[in-house]
């Protein structure tokens, strides 16, 4: 091998492995990034008061619900379809935290056909206090709600002090619902 072809290796070498490493570090990147282990979004509403609402009762329902009904005691509200396949494996929790009454559970209703609401309460149990009917979805998304099913604990002033996203299981309501429910309802006296 002459002199003159030895730096003409070396950069040949380099090109090839340059691209190679960097592709790797950005893998790593990416790898950590979606790894870490917090995997919570944040809602831009924690520690705002709920937004301004009035929603009818679904059919066969006489209470709707209002932002009125969300002042003067710490609550959940749980966002819910029937057509929700994540909300099905909730319900018996939702169930059994309403059997204990140990706080207040409404519901909005996103979406659905009342029919169809009626008939999951039916088949699943009705743990709820209120419900309000948004069959356009705009109340939801004033949630900030982007998806089914969602749970909000709400303090006695009124305001977003907690959002879980997705279904909840034993863990997480005991984990970290209840904590957020207890602690609210210690400084309020209730």
């Amino acid at each position: 091998m002459s002199v003159a072809e030895e730096p003409r290796r070396r950069t040949s070498r380099l090109v090839t492995v340059l691209p190679v490493a960097i592709f790797a570090l950005i893998g790593a990147g990416f790898y950590w990034g979606l790894f870490k282990g917090d995997d919570t979004l944040p809602s831009p509403l924690i520690g705002k008061s709920v937004p301004e609402f009035d929603l009818p009762p679904i059919e066969g329902r006489a209470d709707g619900l209002s932002t009125a009904n969300l002042k003067g005691q710490v609550s959940i509200v749980n966002v819910w379809a029937s057509w929700c396949v994540p909300c099905r494996v909730e319900m018996p929790l939702l169930n059994e935290l309403a059997a204990r009454n140990e706080v207040a559970i409404f519901a909005i209703n996103h979406k659905d056909r009342p029919e169809d609401a009626l008939g999951f309460l039916t088949e699943l149990g009705d743990p709820y206090t209120r419900i309000g009917a948004d069959r356009n979805g705009r109340v939801s998304i004033d949630w900030g709600v982007y998806g089914l099913p969602e749970t909000f604990v709400i303090d006695a002033e009124g305001r977003i002090a907690y959002k879980h996203i997705g279904p909840f299981n034993r863990r997480s309501l005991e984990e970290d619902i209840l904590p957020v429910v207890r602690r609210l309802q210690e400084g309020a006296g209730s």
